[in-house]
């Protein structure tokens, strides 16, 4: 059962979803900054990868190829951290922990279009290898911290 969010809690979702809780304003910088996705290696060892990402009112989402060392970490272990930073500033950003709830590859070719649209202002992800099948993480929220 999920349980209503805090004051604060609704501020950094709405953070989040790039919207300033009173003005309503695009927080663009961020909404176009990747993330930096941690996720843990077999011997514990953090792994960390920029990810494009979206939000879509209950999860993060992220989106890969199968077989890649973060699909074969995240499939073990389905707990993460995620980074994104102001690109103005550094010392800006929202810091999120959570875990993978979803994996699916039904969506993962729309989502990786809609991602190449907003980061490269392309309708097709160009960067797709031949047999790739790319994947769709969906990531629960379980703490986020912001500062700036």
């Amino acid at each position: 059962m999920l349980r209503p969010f805090s004051a604060t809690r609704q501020r950094q979702l709405q953070l989040l979803s790039f919207r300033h809780p009173t003005s309503g304003a695009r927080r663009a910088e961020l909404a176009n900054s990747p993330a930096n996705l941690g996720t843990l290696m077999s011997d514990g060892s953090p792994q960390v990868t920029p990810v494009w990402f979206d939000y879509d009112g209950h999860h993060i989402r992220v989106n890969s190829a199968l077989g890649r060392v973060k699909d074969k970490n995240i499939r073990r272990d389905p707990r993460v951290s995620l980074s994104i930073q102001d690109p103005d500033n550094p010392y800006r950003y929202i810091q999120i922990r959570g875990k993978v709830v979803d994996i699916t590859q039904s969506g993962a070719d729309d989502h990786i279009d809609s991602l190449a649209l907003k980061y490269l202002g392309q309708p097709k992800y160009p960067y797709r290898q031949a047999n790739e099948v790319r994947v769709l993480y969906k990531i629960e929220l379980e703490k986020v911290q912001t500062m700036g």
